[in-house]
């Protein structure tokens, strides 16, 4: 069915059908200028009528071309309120998504800058930006899919500017959790201000560091509450939940020196317990049975693993490394400890035994991979890759959350984005093993 577009004067009237705007269809009407160079398009949108299906959109719209299964992302307002950052990043993946946490907005605006698109909810940033990069020029404009074949829906686009971006500088930290079967992502919470590294806790609550202190929230949004770390108030991103889900280890620098060292305190908040006198030390992992801390430490200026009671005690060193050993963490079963290491020369993902014992390298690729995460079955690891020739784990950079299947060794790809350090440093899968969480940036 064909659609159509009138114009009088301050409002486009899109008519449109199609099937869908999603996996590999992309059925809709599309109302385009070709352009170059980094631009926002922004419009009130208005859905005529009540519509045969609540998943009908009224869209704005960027593509590489018009071809059948080309390069877009769209910011797409549905029947039903849902608002999402559709997006497909290479020519015939399926389309995924990044749903905000805003549902049926009256005002919505889509931007590419370089290699990344975002896009904004009644004036505010709608959630993670999606990197996709387009070739000059490419097409932007207004979309309509009725969701039905032979149906014909009508969307008012009002108050349409298209301008180019204009950049503050501001950074945006964008707490998401991604849905590990089908790639999705959805906004949780979006800051205007730095934060990083979430647990995710066994009743389904985020906890997170930002500006020295922890902070709490549902995973599926809502209000931010604060955790009280008393005197530890320069908290870094190296924090973790007990198995039992009762205590929290955090990693803090208020000491007169500066160095980082581990203490854990309850769940709920309350006065910290030294753990690692030593510095500087970073919590990163827990033994499934709760006995046993494993943090990253320097000693005599040599860095490596180490271990602790979790109850104090001898820290106990399981690694030198040649330049960084960081991250480790228990397998489920507690039988082996993951970690990253650059003792080759490039950053990748190692294991050994909980003892110290029958070190095997695991990833061994072009990037640098960091902070692997064990799913709690063990089947599946998360890490964060950077390019290769990134030093260290910087914030600031294209990166990938990548997955490794334990037992064929196949990696695939979870998302593409702006990010680095704070992005998943410390353990964030969903206790069924579902979901991700993880932070996200963008500088707008």
């Amino acid at each position: 069915m064909a659609g159509s577009v009138t114009f009088d004067g301050s409002t486009y009237t899109v008519v449109g059908s199609g099937q869908n705007m999603w996996f590999g269809e992309d059925a809709f009407h599309y109302v385009w200028r070709k352009v170059e160079g980094d631009l926002s398009l922004a419009a009130d949108i208005a859905f005529l009528g009540d519509g045969h299906e609540e998943h009908r959109k009224a869209c704005l719209v960027i593509r590489q071309n018009l071809e059948p299964q080309s390069v877009y992302a769209d910011i797409a307002v549905h029947g039903d309120g849902l608002t999402s950052l559709q997006y497909r990043p290479s020519v015939g993946v399926p389309t995924q998504e990044v749903q905000s946490n805003v549902t049926a907005p009256s005002r919505v605006a889509i931007e590419r800058r370089g290699k990344y698109v975002s896009a904004t909810v009644d004036g505010v940033p709608s959630g993670g930006s999606v990197r996709l990069e387009l070739d000059e020029p490419y097409y932007i404009g207004l979309g309509v899919c009725s969701h039905a074949r032979g149906v014909a829906e009508s969307a008012l686009f009002s108050q349409v500017t298209l301008a180019p971006v204009e950049s503050t500088g501001a950074l945006v930290s964008t707490l998401e959790t991604i849905d590990i079967a089908s790639t999705d992502r959805r906004t949780v919470h979006v800051f205007d201000t730095h934060m990083e590294a979430p647990n995710w806790t066994d009743d389904d609550r985020l906890i997170f560091n930002s500006g020295g202190k922890l902070f709490a929230i549902p995973a599926v949004g809502g209000d931010v509450s604060p955790i009280d770390t008393a005197f530890a108030d320069h908290c870094n991103n190296d924090h973790g939940l007990s198995p039992d889900g009762t205590r929290i280890a955090i990693s803090d620098q208020s000491q007169g020196d500066g160095h980082s060292r581990v203490y854990t305190l309850p769940i709920g908040g309350g006065t910290p317990t030294l753990l690692t006198e030593g510095a500087p030390s970073y919590w990163h992992g827990w033994s499934p049975d709760g006995s046993t801390i494993a943090f990253c430490g320097q000693r005599d200026g040599v860095f490596g693993i180490f271990t602790i009671p979790a109850g104090g005690g001898d820290e106990v060193r399981l690694t030198t490394a040649v330049k960084l050993d960081d991250g480790p963490e228990y397998s489920p079963d507690g039988e082996w400890i993951y970690f990253n290491s650059d003792r080759t020369g490039l950053m990748q993902i190692w294991r050994m035994h909980a003892d110290g014992t029958a070190l095997e390298q695991v990833t061994d690729d072009g990037s640098g991979n960091w902070f692997p995460h064990l799913s709690p079955d063990g089947s599946l690891m998360s890490f964060l890759a950077y390019d290769a020739d990134v030093d260290g784990h910087p914030a600031g950079k294209d990166v990938a959350l990548r997955l490794l299947d334990t037992a064929t060794g196949e990696v695939t790809t979870l998302a593409r984005l702006f990010g680095g350090q704070g992005t998943i440093n410390v353990p964030s899968w969903s206790p069924d093993g579902k979901r991700l969480a993880f932070v996200s940036y963008a500088y707008l």
